[in-house]
């Protein structure tokens, strides 16, 4: 009867040490981490390869697109199983500040300009890329017409049936146009404009770069995107023209947040990480896909600093608490007719 008491005893010292080991100790920090990105999947790949080959630190991540990190940092606020979003639109981080899903973290490699990062620090951008437009070259000159090189060239009868650009409700970018239509005329000014432009558009594609593609294989004339999205395809031997809106560009920000109360062992690896994403090296691996860094480091060819656009003064606090009423209305007074994909 001993024996078997002593046996039990001995097996159940085994089992709570065995399940002890598999917990991090109280203070202790994990060389692990696991991360959320909006990032496309070949650059996350690189990024966090080399961020492991600097630190030793392994990046387990999930990548997912701005709405649906939002909806599952929510899903798993009480458990939350990342300790960090990198990449994705700023309004998508601010959403999640809002909702109380992020944390603050002054970083000390913040170094880009008060209006790319949040004031309070709940969110870092990392680069930015600026509204824009593409103009086919062979199009234009069987119009006739030279590409446009303002918002209100857009109306020109000229390019009647020959704009793309996509649906407000279903694309952050096309949003983005929207609401730097708003930030420069103001509102009752800004939907004239969207109705005069609708009479020239002859598709609102689902996907904001779906407009650019089909610029570049001739199919419409002139494409409203970002000016990343076409220098790549411009790389690629499409014949486009990029060129930019005189009276202001708006532009997006890709941007990193803390996750509120991630993983406790993994807080130390989640601001190193960040900090990293803010610096040089990867700020040269983010240029490889024509985006431009808020760190100064060689551009891809063709990219444009957005030092040399003349972009608006860009509130995204407001455009993210107004999305839903000013697409609501969008869709009231231009989208009921508008030819969506």
């Amino acid at each position: 009867m001993k024996r078997i008491v002593l046996f039990l005893l001995i097996a159940v010292l085994a089992v709570t040490m065995a399940s002890a080991a598999g917990r991090p100790e109280a203070g202790t920090q994990s060389n692990r981490i696991t991360a959320y990105t909006t990032l496309d999947e070949q650059l996350a790949r690189e990024v966090f390869n080399a961020f492991t080959a600097e630190t030793g630190i392994q990046v387990d991540y999930v990548r997912l697109s701005t709405g649906e990190a939002v909806a599952r940092i929510e899903a798993e606020r009480a458990n939350p199983q990342a300790s960090i979003w990198f990449g994705g639109v700023g309004i998508g981080h601010i959403e999640a500040k809002d909702k109380g899903l992020t944390q603050p973290y002054q970083s000390p490699a913040a170094t880009m300009p008060p209006q790319f990062r949040d004031p309070d620090y709940y969110w870092h951008g990392i680069y930015a890329g600026m509204l824009s437009f593409a103009s086919n070259n062979n199009v234009m000159q069987r119009l006739g017409a030279q590409p446009p090189r303002s918002w209100e060239d857009l109306t020109n009868p000229v390019y009647r049936n020959q704009i793309q650009m996509a649906n407000p409700g279903s694309s952050g970018t096309s949003y983005n146009v929207l609401a730097t239509m708003v930030q420069l005329l103001g509102e009752d000014a800004a939907f004239d404009y969207m109705a005069r432009m609708d009479a020239n558009i002859t598709q609102y594609t689902r996907s904001g770069s779906a407009p650019g593609r089909n610029a570049a294989l001739g199919e419409v004339g002139v494409a409203i995107g970002y000016s990343h999205d076409i220098v790549r395809l411009i790389s690629e031997g499409y014949p486009l023209t990029l060129t930019f809106p005189s009276e202001g560009a708006g532009f997006e920000v890709a941007a990193i947040s803390l996750i509120a109360n991630g993983p406790a062992d993994q807080q130390d690896a989640a601001r190193r990480l960040l900090d990293w994403g803010l610096g040089e090296t990867a700020a040269r691996l983010y240029a490889t896909q024509f985006v431009v860094p808020f760190v100064d480091v060689p551009l891809a060819q063709g990219a444009v600093p957005i030092s040399q656009v003349n972009v608006i003064d860009q509130d995204d606090v407001w455009a993210a608490a107004e999305r839903s009423r000013l697409v609501d209305k969008w869709n009231d007074i231009i989208g009921s007719s508008a030819r969506t994909e």
